[in-house]
């Protein structure tokens, strides 16, 4: 991809459903971002409604990118700096410790040992599963909801749950925790032609309908689309050839 001057700073990441505008661009150059005191955001951050940078919005890449540009910003740098002279002159004035026996120190440095080749196994896994979702992981999570939802849709929907189903789907694309993906999935659904809208009839054309809306969302990302005639398999019953049983 090219990156020449022209392209944006701060472009909409991919996203549940692309947002049709670059939604949230960065502060402009010279000026400094309130909340963050940068300068300049990282390429992919989006910014929340309240000016603030949105991490469901944002993926992984990005926001590491945004918290270690913010660690090394002149304000972090000069307060751990002007931290450390206190700190020195306190370690300085204190008694220095006692000695520990011979004993106490192999019980104390085989303790050590332990608890680093219990760290170095556990905390690894913890930091990649017990973080924040970024937009990409929450995408993927929302889709896995909504298509099972489809395939736990009753075959013949009666009114009432249709209306349930119709109220779902409205809330979602309101309350759902990427602003610009929200905004989108509106967009997408109130389409003028009126093809967009919500087929609850039954699962056959909610399933269709909602593979249809991801394929939309394909199709932006420049990912392959899904044959809709295969949801059921995907997402229902498993696929006939048995790699599911």
């Amino acid at each position: 991809m090219s990156t020449t001057s022209s392209q944006p700073q701060n472009p909409t990441p991919k996203t549940l459903f692309m947002h049709q505008t670059p939604a949230a661009a960065g502060p402009t150059e010279g000026t400094k971002d309130e909340h963050t005191g940068l300068t300049k955001l990282p390429n992919g951050v989006v910014l929340d409604k309240d000016g603030k940078p949105c991490r469901l919005c944002t993926s992984a890449a990005s926001w590491r990118s945004l918290t270690k540009q913010a660690k090394a910003s002149p304000s972090s740098s000069s307060s751990s700096s002007s931290s450390t002279p206190a700190s020195s002159t306190t370690s300085t004035s204190s008694p220095p410790p006692p000695k520990a026996s011979p004993t106490a120190a192999a019980s104390t440095a085989a303790t050590a040992a332990a608890a680093a080749a219990a760290s170095s196994t556990t905390l690894p896994t913890e930091s990649q599963t017990q973080c924040p979702p970024d937009v990409e992981e929450l995408g993927r999570s929302t889709w896995t909801l909504l298509h099972s939802m489809t395939a736990a849709y009753p075959a013949r929907a009666s009114p009432e749950q249709q209306t349930d189903m119709q109220s779902f789907l409205r809330l979602f694309g309101r309350l759902y925790p990427c602003w610009v993906c929200a905004d989108d999935f509106r967009t997408w659904m109130a389409e003028p032609s009126g093809r967009n809208q919500p087929r609850l009839g039954g699962r056959s054309e909610f399933g269709t309908w909602m593979c249809e809306a991801h394929n939309a969302v394909n199709r932006k990302l420049g990912k392959r689309e899904f044959d809709c005639r295969f949801w059921e398999e995907r997402w229902r019953t498993g696929w006939k050839d048995g790699r599911c049983d």
